[in-house]
């Protein structure tokens, strides 16, 4: 079922509208308030498809490009959850997630490490830097979703 102008599937979550067409159709008209997360990845299908999935779920969804971006996008923003490539241009999401949790202001949003490096050592310094999670590429927007759903408390 779709709603809205944008053509997507109403949220689940009655909010201001859809984020992306503004029509309040695509409120869906359940109960249920909205997350934002943010994702920054330097492919643009993969922000796309996440984009897309979990807007599906009811999920505002803000990108960033790099980590520079994704710094001043949480800075300004707050998002709920944000969802790190950990290979970009320029700051990588490693360095990223440790900056985000060295700075008061952002230490408490959970961070998700999205990366094709599966190595124990790799998910090691992903933990030190202070990720909540760590998916492996390639993978399933679904795996993306649930992982979203059971950090932010929102499983249903």
């Amino acid at each position: 079922m779709t709603g809205g102008n944008c053509g997507r599937a109403a949220p689940l979550r009655r909010t201001r509208g859809c984020p992306r067409c503004s029509a309040n159709a695509c409120s869906g008209g359940r109960s249920r308030s909205l997350h934002t997360v943010l994702i920054a990845d330097d492919e643009h299908n993969i922000r796309h498809i996440l984009d897309f999935s979990l807007h599906a779920e009811g999920f505002d969804v803000v990108s960033a490009h790099d980590g520079d971006e994704a710094l001043a996008q949480a800075r300004e923003r707050k998002p709920d959850l944000i969802i790190l490539d950990v290979m970009m241009p320029g700051k990588g999401g490693i360095e990223t997630c440790r900056t985000l949790k060295q700075e008061p202001e952002t230490a408490s949003i959970p961070v998700i490490l999205l990366t094709a490096r599966a190595s124990k050592a790799d998910r090691t310094a992903g933990e030190e830097a202070g990720a909540d999670d760590y998916i492996t590429k390639p993978f399933s927007p679904q795996k993306v979703i649930e992982a979203v759903q059971n950090i932010l408390g929102a499983a249903r």
